[in-house]
């Protein structure tokens, strides 16, 4: 149920950031980030980076030439249009980032223009050069020729191509996958510096069961008053609304926000709970004096079938504005929670999650039984009845989600994570699923230093691995091959990120020994696979599984154990 204003109010930030008047729009505000992962590290995932890695790898396609050699010596392309002028181009393909890529007559410049498709012959406004790198950023302005790929008929939002959640709402939804397949793909090729012979054939693309309203989590958002200056809290100077504000999401590639007053990727309760913060915002806009960040997060109450009154059910839902769903022996009864500080219920299967309702938790709850039943199932070793694994380490555990679904396989499960807040979720979700501290144990401690206090015997051990988007740093990979569990799964939602740091514990760290000699490789990849978490959008979740290899004198013992 969406809490009152008296119980809770939005998160308020700052008022809205001035532009400049040619900075209005744009994609990509791109800045020139140094690298902050150490030398080993060179990659940092982002946006900028894996967007010019397909653009270069476009070109060379094209041109059979590396387009970075231009760069690096410094030659300017000539001749390109003038910015803010149209352009009618041809797309050739999607980039990782979610944007269509399309070559200029030439073949030697590209021109990324959003929501497109492979095919696409459309018109785009050039708002950006950057000639040194071969490509220019650009909106898109019309579709003059559609490509068979795309078909408007499927989109579901009148927002679609300017909100900048959703990227694919004109695509099939197999083909999405698809594409997404592509994604892991070109992250190992452009960022793991392994050779093809070390990086084995990517699976198919798991989808998610719900295509629209699997989000549970939305944060819409409002700008603080239009004249509102950084310097205001300094001066005493406090602000008023004369009207209310946009109350949405990003225009793309721009601080703008726009007004959007449903969102068809929330789930109904989520959606629910969007229209009555809206309103209540605008009822309540002069006790405001910044811009807030509005929270969203779905609450499930499970009720046994043989419990449930429908007509009390159907009274209360009125006034709380629930919703019901028929889950085969359960009813579940779902509200949205509001309260940064409330608490926010998820089920899983049969297990249960409970955490602060603006904590990280997985926002599509629909595809997690997939997804926990398939790291379950090939976290141990294939066709080896009689392994000798029996310890889980979760390095990055958050709430438990790894720890607890998995605990049942092992005899020792621990999670760590290095915010002490998601160890006592951890801990209070373990016990709500009837484990003890001997079953699923947690602690508090900084990942890059976990394996400091770690007995268990590494040949007995699988580690989980489920960093955040900029993965895992030196010191912890510089750990982790030197304990050289028996397994690693990698989680990540940065598929470029994990790839450079598996190529790391496939192709070794220099002076590292983890049983192979300094600066051998440890780890051999079992399976690449990656996960739709988000339809409709560029993102895809990536699970790479892998085993340590098999060292001389082990091969027999292996057979043994597969016997």
């Amino acid at each position: 149920m969406a809490s009152s204003a008296a119980e809770v109010g939005p998160v308020e930030s700052n008022g809205s950031k001035k532009r400049a008047p040619d900075e209005e729009k744009g994609s990509y505000r791109f800045k020139n980030k140094k690298n902050k992962t150490g030398n080993i590290l060179t990659t940092t995932g982002s946006n900028e980076e894996v967007l010019l890695a397909d653009v270069q790898a476009l070109l060379k396609k094209y041109t059979l030439e590396d387009s970075s050699t231009d760069a690096e010596n410094g030659k300017v392309e000539s001749s390109l249009p003038e910015r803010l002028s149209e352009v009618e181009v041809t797309v050739a393909e999607i980039s990782s980032t979610g944007d269509g890529l399309a070559l200029s007559p030439d073949s030697k410049h590209v021109y990324v223009v959003p929501f497109t498709a492979p095919g696409d012959v459309v018109k785009a406004k050039i708002f950006k050069h950057t000639p040194n790198l071969h490509y220019s950023l650009a909106d898109l302005v019309k579709v003059e020729k559609s490509s068979p790929h795309r078909d408007d008929s499927l989109i579901k939002c009148p927002y679609f191509a300017s909100c900048s959640g959703c990227q694919f709402q004109m695509l099939p939804y197999q083909y999405q996958l698809a594409h997404k397949k592509t994604i892991v793909e070109k992250a190992y090729q452009q960022f793991s510096n392994l050779a093809p012979g070390f990086v084995p054939p990517v699976g198919e693309t798991i989808g998610s069961p719900l295509q629209y309203e699997y989000r549970t989590k939305l944060t819409p958002h409002f700008d603080g008053p239009p004249d509102a200056r950084r310097s205001d809290g300094r001066n005493g100077i406090k602000r008023a609304f004369k009207e209310v504000p946009p109350i949405g999401f990003m225009k793309k590639g721009t601080r703008i926000t726009i007004d959007i007053e449903d969102c068809p990727i929330g789930t109904e309760a989520v959606r629910k709970g969007m229209k009555s913060e809206r309103k209540r915002v605008a009822d309540q806009i002069n006790t405001y004096r910044k811009g807030a960040t509005i929270l969203l997060r779905e609450d499930t109450k499970r009720i046994p079938k043989s419990e449930f009154n429908a007509e009390e059910a159907k009274e209360s839902a009125e006034k709380t504005e629930a919703v019901i769903e028929d889950r085969g022996d359960y009813i579940h009864e779902k509200t949205c929670v509001t309260d940064q500080n409330g608490k926010s219920t998820e089920y899983i299967d049969d297990f249960a999650f409970v955490n602060p309702a603006g904590a990280f938790f997985q926002n599509n709850n629909s595809i997690l039984p997939k997804f926990t039943s398939y790291i379950r199932d090939h976290i141990l070793p294939p066709n080896q009845p009689n392994h000798k694994i029996k310890n889980l380490i979760d390095a990055y555990s958050g709430s438990g989600l790894f720890t607890i679904t998995l605990s049942s396989l092992f005899t020792h499960s621990l999670g760590i994570d290095i915010s002490p807040s998601s160890i006592e979720s951890a801990r209070s979700n373990a016990r709500l699923n009837g484990l003890s501290e001997s079953q699923a144990n947690f602690i508090a401690a900084d990942a890059a230093n976990l394996f400091a206090s770690i007995e268990s015997n590494a040949d007995e051990t699988v580690v989980v691995i489920d960093p955040p988007r900029k993965g895992c740093d030196e010191s912890f990979l510089r750990q982790l091959l030197r304990y050289s569990p028996a397994r690693v799964i990698y989680v990540s939602c940065n598929v470029h990120t994990q790839a450079r740091d598996v190529g790391v514990l496939v192709g070794g760290m220099k002076g590292v020994d983890g049983g192979f000699g300094p600066g051998s490789g440890v780890y051999e990849i079992e399976s690449l696979r990656g996960f739709d978490f988000f339809p409709q959008t560029g993102h895809v979740e990536g699970v790479a599984v892998l085993r340590r290899k098999v060292a001389e004198g082990e091969t027999e013992t292996r057979q043994q154990e597969a016997a």
